[in-house]
């Protein structure tokens, strides 16, 4: 689909929305509010975290720069972009890309508390960003050993930030969670939702 603008069963003109991201979950998560992104334009950016750079502050700037890479090419359009990351303390946890890396995120988490921020950028059809953060608190019991390899065995972890999926068999392992479960899962609805509507965009 081409366009800055798409007609709606009504027949009014709305903005097309982009997601700036590959990721499937992200895409059911916009179905529970009824939204139906136009068009899937993930950015491709250095995800290096800065020296020393809090993971709050990292995961906005990712949400933001996703967002601005895919405005660049996709001039008068909705850019909706998120980015999450797993903080244990001041340590940002890496998206897992090896069993290894995993078990490592999973032995951190392993019987105490983290951080889960969810950042979310959305920039309208004249350039504007708006951005939003949710932070949540999420807590695992106390992994045994055997856990833990029934976990890797999954292979759910693999991509995941901090190596786990709230969605899937690591809900069983978490004892406690405050704050936005979609969030964690990877884009706080809440916080989608009032961007889209201080846009204009009509969604549930």
């Amino acid at each position: 689909m081409t366009g800055a603008a798409t007609a709606g069963l009504s027949g009014d003109i709305r903005t097309q929305l982009v997601l700036a991201s590959a990721s499937p979950r992200r895409l059911d998560l916009l179905a529970q509010i009824g939204v139906v992104p136009d068009a899937v334009d993930p950015a491709d950016i250095d995800e290096t975290p800065g020296k020393a750079e809090q993971p709050h502050l990292y995961a906005a700037r990712m949400a933001a720069e996703k967002a601005q890479a895919v405005a660049t090419r996709r001039p008068g359009c909705l850019i909706l972009s998120g980015d999450t990351v797993v903080a244990a303390g001041r340590r940002i946890l890496p998206k897992a890309e090896s069993e290894a890396e995993a078990r490592a995120c999973l032995d951190v988490l392993s019987g105490r508390r983290h951080r889960v921020l969810s950042a979310v950028t959305l920039i309208d059809a004249k350039g504007q960003a708006r951005h939003k953060l949710s932070t949540s608190i999420v807590t695992f019991k106390r992994l045994h050993p055997d856990e833990i390899a029934a976990y890797l065995a999954s292979g759910e972890w693999q991509g995941k930030a901090g190596g786990y999926a709230i969605q899937g068999l690591a809900a069983g392992l978490i004892r406690a969670l405050q704050g936005s479960h979609s969030g964690v899962v990877g884009l706080p609805l809440y916080e989608t939702r009032a961007l889209l509507r201080a846009s204009g965009y009509p969604c549930g």
